[in-house]
């Protein structure tokens, strides 16, 4: 089992948008693309209140090849992800890491 850590740095104040557009657009177009996530989280304390990380589950390296280029390129989420943004766009960077679990690491 792969992880992937991304985290979505905001433009100042555009938080909520990113909220929404997930729950209402990109968590239903995953499910038709089988991309599994296994946790969202913001931050409560610490350096920035303005970003979102979440964790995505993967199979191998070439599951998340093959489902992320397919997501990405989905016509669907293109328009929907511009039509998210005719008010500005919403994050301003994005860190992505790929995690793989230690031998003593409770989540395998």
């Amino acid at each position: 089992m792969i992880h992937e850590l991304r985290i979505y740095h905001c433009v100042p104040g555009r938080l909520p948008a990113l909220l929404k557009r997930f729950e209402t657009i990109t968590l239903k177009l995953w499910e038709k693309h089988d991309i599994r996530q296994a946790g969202f989280w913001t931050v409560l304390v610490g350096s920035s209140n303005q970003d979102l990380y979440y964790l995505l589950q993967w199979d191998s390296l070439a599951e998340r090849e093959q489902k992320w280029n397919t997501f990405a390129t989905d016509p669907e989420w293109l328009t929907a992800r511009a039509k998210t943004e005719e008010d500005g766009q919403i994050v301003a960077s994005v860190e992505n890491l790929l995690l793989a679990p230690t031998a003593f690491s409770a989540v395998k």
